[in-house]
């Protein structure tokens, strides 16, 4: 074992080299004007080289098996590295609005790059130590870029919550692990699944462990009951930092979950399937019932995420670990363009519409009455946005749902009752979804109001960003090459 096995880290090292240069560009550079083009190109740049790397990155092992990358592994990063691309691209309007974010520019990238860091640690790891580090490489600049505008009230109390949180959530998990490691004396993951299989009956501790382990990352994920943080850190985190924990952060952390208990947990399938059963049909359920009631877009944002991330435990509870893995990272990635897009709007309207003269905040749901009139094509774009996060057809968040449907109720004979029912309350609550997306849809097409927001012309950013999500959202269904890629990437 020498330093060369640093080299079979190729994403993570593009990744680390990208760091290095954006420090030293932010360094070097004196002026604030050139700074930020310079940084935003730079960053831009390298994260799209980034996304080449992982797009070619082989399938290997380092480190004795405390790192290991398979083909589906480099998709998700792929996936989430171009995620992190669209939210570069729509914080600019943000960026060149905040004196702090304009003057931290270069820190803001290098806080991003960081948690996407860590977020590749995490899926690669073998072993719970190298996925305890980066869940950590990951949460702790998170709470950084949450409290970025912390000059405003909001943002400093998001991330005090967020940061609260965080801490106790990974105490949990680590006590949870001391567990795993008490009861089967080792920390990878074949190891503690051969342990597993080497007991007729389960010792209590691990079943304590994997409890304690569920928690902590449920925490993460901000699934039921775990969920409490998500809505005021949401609406108090600046919008682009709002749209990167809903989107790219959570799917590190289901695919890493997914992985975890296929690799380490399988012999306790029963026990934490049980446990799965439970908190997807509250995540969902409890979310949509509190969507409906939300005014701020954010806040409502937040619990649509939450409902989505109930969504995404579907494909964790199949029995068929290939289609599990290419329903979920399918599903993430039809709904980062989703979700991107919605944040990409509401983003461009907080930053540029005028205030009410009430002093009504821009992320009000109010706010968007009559949007259409004014703003047409924005309208439009967020409509559309909108109906695939609900799985309309033939949008592509119809297929993605339909996939995680097919992937929870895979290989459950022959006793597929609690599959079947919970995959049947899902759909259920889609309907319920679906009437409060439209609530949105309703301010902007039917409301009147004798004040809505002034016409006004998007940047370019704003305009590739929802370029990129667009195409995203009509294309991505229909595609059938990219379900294709992403099946074969994930054959074991």
């Amino acid at each position: 074992m020498g330093y060369s096995q640093f080299l079979l880290m190729l994403p993570e090292a593009a990744l680390v080299l990208a760091l290095i240069i954006i420090f030293f560009a932010d360094f070097c550079i004196a002026k604030k004007q050139e700074k930020g083009n310079t940084l935003y190109i730079l960053t831009l740049g390298l994260l799209a080289v980034t996304t080449g790397v992982c797009l070619t990155a082989v399938p290997t092992e380092a480190f004795g098996g405390m790192y290991v990358t398979t083909n589906a592994v480099s998709v998700m990063k792929t996936i989430l590295t171009a995620g992190t691309f669209i939210v570069v691209v729509m914080a600019q309007t943000w960026v060149r609005s905040s004196a702090t974010a304009t003057k931290y520019e270069g820190e803001f990238y290098m806080l991003i790059l960081s948690t996407l860091l860590g977020m590749y640690f995490m899926m690669s790891s073998g072993h719970f130590l190298l996925f305890f580090l980066g869940l950590e490489t990951a949460s702790v600049p998170l709470a950084c870029i949450v409290a970025f505008d912390k000059l405003k009230k909001h943002s400093a109390e998001a991330a005090a919550k967020y940061i609260l949180v965080a801490t106790f959530s990974s105490g949990i998990m680590l006590f949870g692990i001391s567990f795993v490691y008490a009861g089967a004396g080792t920390l990878y993951y074949d190891g503690v699944r051969q342990a597993l299989e080497g007991h007729y009956m389960f010792a209590p501790i691990m079943l304590v462990g994997l409890a304690f382990f569920f928690s902590g990352l449920g925490f993460k994920l901000s699934l039921v009951p775990f969920h409490f943080w998500t809505a005021d850190t949401y609406q108090g985190a600046p919008t682009p930092v709002t749209g990167y924990l809903s989107v790219i952060s959570k799917g590190a952390a289901a695919l890493t979950l997914l992985i975890v208990l296929e690799k380490a947990f399988a012999p306790m399938a029963d026990y934490y399937q049980a446990m799965l059963f439970v908190v997807i049909i509250l995540s969902i359920t409890i979310a949509n019932l509190f969507a409906i009631r939300q005014k701020e877009l954010k806040r409502f944002m937040a619990y649509s995420s939450i409902s989505q991330a109930g969504y995404i435990m579907l494909a964790v509870i199949g029995n068929n670990f290939q289609i599990s893995t290419t329903a979920l990272i399918y599903y993430v990635l039809v709904y980062v363009v989703a979700n991107m897009a919605v944040f990409t709007v509401i983003n461009v309207v907080e930053h540029k519409g005028q205030p009410s003269p009430g002093g009504q905040p821009l992320t009000m749901m109010s706010t968007y009455d009559g949007f259409y009139q004014t703003n047409p094509k924005l309208a439009f774009l967020m409509t559309l946005a909108l109906f695939s996060l609900a799985g309309i057809p033939p949008f592509a968040g119809m297929f993605s749902k339909f996939f995680v449907f097919m992937a929870g109720v895979a290989g459950h004979e022959p006793n597929p009752f609690w599959a079947y029912f919970v995959v049947f309350i899902a759909l259920i609550n889609t309907v319920v979804s679906l009437y409060y997306y439209l609530l949105i849809v309703k301010a902007m097409y039917i409301k009147k109001t004798d004040t809505p927001l002034p016409t006004f012309q998007s940047d370019n950013s704003t305009k590739v960003a929802m370029a990129i999500c667009t195409a995203g959202i009509a294309l991505f269904g229909v595609v059938s090459c990219i379900y294709d890629w992403i099946y074969a990437s994930a054959a074991l």
